[in-house]
């Protein structure tokens, strides 16, 4: 039987697709505390891209669940693996963390949480400042441990890609992947 090399189109397509939402959204919140100016209108932006990535990680882990990833090298050591799947888990933990803990956040100060228009999420919790102030730190501290773990998944990407040549980059590729073969040469050579 043929050793799966590359994730499934919808998984790739979700993955950047994700990948371009995820540093939109770290991109707003630095121009959310940076920039009072254009404060309520990154804000408006924010919430809905926050929402649309909580939506988006539920029918990726769904996909996952269904379409498992393609087996890691052969070679790669024992603690790689552990850490690939320790990122993953952080991952998507922090995917679904950070769009809840802020929706929380926006309900506990009883702001509306306008999608568009006249769309709006209910609150989900109640009226409390405290409870805002408290969720607010949550929220900032969460956003910094996205970013810590999308730059170390970036630089391991990266370092796939450039130096080990493994085919690890290549299975989430938009291209398609090399095949084996080919993938095995450059790991000998």
């Amino acid at each position: 039987m043929a050793r799966q090399r590359q994730f499934t189109v919808l998984s790739r397509v979700l993955h950047w697709t994700m990948a371009v939402l995820v540093v939109a959204m770290l991109l707003i919140g630095v121009g959310m505390v940076a920039s009072l100016g254009n404060y309520h209108l990154l804000v408006s932006i924010h919430k809905p891209l926050g929402i649309l990535i909580l939506i988006l990680v539920a029918i990726r882990l769904v996909n996952r669940l269904l379409n498992p990833a393609p087996p890691l090298p052969d070679h790669m050591p024992a603690w790689q693996r552990l850490a690939a799947k320790g990122s993953h888990v952080a991952l998507y933990l922090l995917m679904f963390a950070l769009p809840l803990v802020g929706w929380a956040m926006l309900s506990a100060a009883d702001y509306p949480i306008v999608l568009y228009g006249s769309l709006h999420l209910p609150a989900i919790l109640p009226h409390d400042a405290m409870l805002y102030a408290g969720l607010r730190k949550t929220h900032t501290v969460l956003a910094f441990l996205l970013f810590a773990t999308f730059i170390a998944h970036l630089g391991a990407a990266l370092l796939h890609a450039l130096i080990h040549r493994d085919g690890v980059f290549d299975s989430m590729a938009p291209w398609k992947a090399r095949t084996t073969d080919a993938v095995a040469e450059r790991v000998r050579n």
